[in-house]
């Protein structure tokens, strides 16, 4: 396995742990606010369609992030790099996801995108669990749920 090869599979296999890992800490809140629904009164409902709209662009995230991860294991399945990262861009293009480019991006330009998508998630996903927490705090008056 060539360095780029070995590179772009430990990209593929992090996005694909952080895309699991957040789109499933995102499920808990919308799995826990109807059950404390009923506890106090849970929130109100303009903080709750807040909340699930972050929750929503976490999972978009998620699902955006595991579909680079199968881009990056099939760039890292060809002998070079650039015979890799043309197959991922002829999928792309016959997908109609991207027009095809006369300078194709480099394998760690690729890498700085989908670094990005991750940060934009982690920011989502940390709203999301803010508001969460505020809703919370909100519903019992400042007393513990417990």
């Amino acid at each position: 396995m060539t360095e780029w090869s070995s590179t772009a599979s430990a990209v593929a296999r992090n996005l694909g742990r952080n895309s699991i890992f957040c789109g499933l800490t995102a499920l808990l809140p919308l799995i826990a606010g109807p059950i404390t629904a009923g506890y106090r009164g849970f929130a109100p409902s303009l903080g709750w369609l807040l909340m699930l709209v972050f929750c929503l662009i976490v999972l978009a995230l998620a699902v955006h992030l595991l579909f680079d991860a199968l881009l990056f294991r099939l760039a890292s399945s060809h002998e070079t790099e650039a015979a890799g990262l043309a197959a991922v861009d002829n999928l792309l293009s016959r997908m109609q996801l991207r027009k095809p480019e006369k300078s194709p991006a480099g394998l760690e330009r690729r890498i700085a995108g989908s670094r990005r998508i991750v940060w934009r998630q982690r920011f989502a996903l940390a709203a999301c669990l803010v508001i969460f927490a505020i809703l919370l705090f909100n519903a019992g008056d400042g007393q513990p749920l417990c």
